[in-house]
């Protein structure tokens, strides 16, 4: 009798896959949105994070003086150069160049840039308005 038994058991293990197949994908289905959800919310979160005045004397109060000049450099200085290599097919290499062609001298460059690089990864209020301004330019 255990070969009938074992025979009955697999056909109504047979019977019984499909509806354990749709609850396994109705699962996985409410598993992704779950992490939609919450992906959606750490974004959400990232924005209100990173909201600031639009103006920036505004933020720069808040945060101390980030929209400041560094060796001379204005952040509008600043943005005219990173958009002229544009000219040059974007070549990092022709950044002094362009800065020159702006009135920038090579030693005031390479610490403005220095400075406001390090600005831009360290600052989420700073490289908003950064791309704001590249943006607009």
């Amino acid at each position: 009798m255990g070969i009938f038994k074992g025979l009955k058991d697999m056909k109504d293990m047979v019977h019984a896959a499909p509806g354990m197949i749709d609850q396994a994908q109705a699962m996985q289905a409410n598993a992704q949105q779950m992490q939609y959800a919450q992906q959606q919310q750490a974004y959400a979160q990232q924005q209100q994070a990173m909201a600031t005045p639009s103006t920036p004397t505004a933020a720069a109060g808040a945060e101390g003086d980030i929209f400041g000049p560094i060796a001379g450099v204005t952040m509008q200085q600043y943005v005219a150069v990173a958009k002229g290599i544009a000219a040059y097919n974007y070549d990092q290499n022709m950044l002094p160049s362009v800065a020159a062609s702006m009135g920038i001298d090579a030693a005031s460059w390479a610490q403005a840039s220095t400075g406001f690089n390090a600005r831009v990864t360290s600052s989420p209020a700073f490289a908003q308005q950064f791309n704001t301004m590249y943006r607009q330019h």
